[in-house]
């Protein structure tokens, strides 16, 4: 039985992914250790063994974690959250166990916003107009430049989760006030921010994983609605409540050609972030590397568990996998979930609402 820990477990991505392995195609079983900042969470999971430890910023953190894998004879180390999926990737030949990321210097490419977006500029491949924020100067002028031609200009850090720190804006005093508030709110100020076009149309995620510079499998989906979005500025959560499956050779070749660019020998999972322009035009926005998304058991659910054939690539096993490398779940299968309320997946458009008018 494999033995593995799944770090900064107590949130939605890490619980997708040990949901996927409980219920993997082939019946295998597993032996999963949790580890979190916060005790609370941990009680919802399936796992077999807890552990409340620090942030990473610890410098006791590796210590911890190594006590961890000796204590319970872990395997294989997965972690979820950026910072982590990077600290494990500046550490490994101190970790006491396997680990499953990119090179480092993909991670440090993919988790910089702004480098990510001027590498792709520099390879002809769309996406948003972009600029690097330094100071208020270059604030003012880069917003100038894209409010030239767009009614809205976004601002977002560049690096971690975006969302928390994004935020649409018309003027400039709105993103000066914005950048400022985060310098003395917490550690965030100017050289930290970029300023975007703003992209009102759709927003798609695609998941997926690869061997060798080679797309195993993937599927993207369309965010419809957010976990509690209207509570947050940008109006969105990164998280969504409802998603649905499509097939969009726009979006799949997209993501193909990028992530062959930035890693000719990827051999790992890579989530993208995409969205439409005024014009209907999909702009990729960003890449996430050695992690899943929050809804990674969605296309598990749907047969294509990506979680599970990653674990087997990690411990060097074959993969089994005959099925696409694209497109692996049927067009339009939604994924419906709720705080309090679970999760459902609905099939070829079964919904249980009638209409009336």
């Amino acid at each position: 039985m494999k033995r593995i820990l799944v770090t900064w477990a107590g949130w939605s991505a890490a619980y997708n992914f040990i949901e996927s392995l409980r219920n993997n195609p082939e019946g295998e079983q597993f032996y999963i250790v949790w580890t979190d900042t916060k005790k609370f969470h941990i009680e919802l999971s399936n796992i077999d063994a807890a552990y409340q430890v620090p942030l990473t910023s610890d410098p006791k953190y590796l210590e911890i974690i190594n006590e961890i894998i000796h204590r319970e004879q872990i395997e294989f180390v997965h972690s979820q959250p950026e910072q982590e999926v990077l600290f494990f990737s500046e550490n490994k030949d101190k970790l006491n166990a396997k680990i499953f990321f990119p090179d480092i210097e993909t991670i440090k490419i993919c988790q910089d916003k702004m480098r990510f977006n001027t590498i792709l500029r520099d390879l002809n491949m769309p996406v948003p107009e972009s600029y690097m924020v330094t100071d208020e100067e270059s604030l003012r002028i880069s917003l100038d430049k894209i409010l030239q031609n767009n009614e809205k200009a976004w601002v977002r850090a560049i690096r971690w989760a975006g969302s928390k720190w994004a935020l649409p804006v018309i003027e400039f005093e709105q993103a000066k006030s914005w950048i400022e508030y985060w310098a003395k709110m917490k550690w965030l100020g100017y050289g930290d921010f970029m300023v975007s076009e703003f992209l009102p149309g759709a927003e798609y995620a695609f998941q997926s994983i690869w061997k060798d510079g080679e797309l195993i499998m993937s599927q993207a989906r369309e965010r419809v609605e957010y976990l509690y979005g209207f509570l947050s500025p940008s109006g969105q959560s990164s998280t969504p409540s409802v998603a649905v499956t499509v097939h969009n050779e726009e979006v799949n070749q997209a993501v193909e050609r990028v992530v062959k660019a930035i890693d000719p020998r990827a051999t790992w999972v890579f989530c993208a972030d995409l969205k439409t322009d005024k014009n209907g035009k999909i702009m990729l926005m960003e890449i996430n590397v050695g992690r899943f998304f929050t809804t990674s058991y969605f296309f598990s659910a749907a047969w294509c568990n990506m979680p599970y054939y990653y674990t087997k690539m990690a411990y060097g096993e074959s993969l089994n996998y005959t099925g696409p490398k694209f497109n692996c779940i049927p067009a339009g299968w939604c994924w419906v979930r709720m705080v309090d309320m679970g999760y459902k997946l609905i099939k070829n458009n079964e919904w249980k609402i009638q209409k009336i008018y």
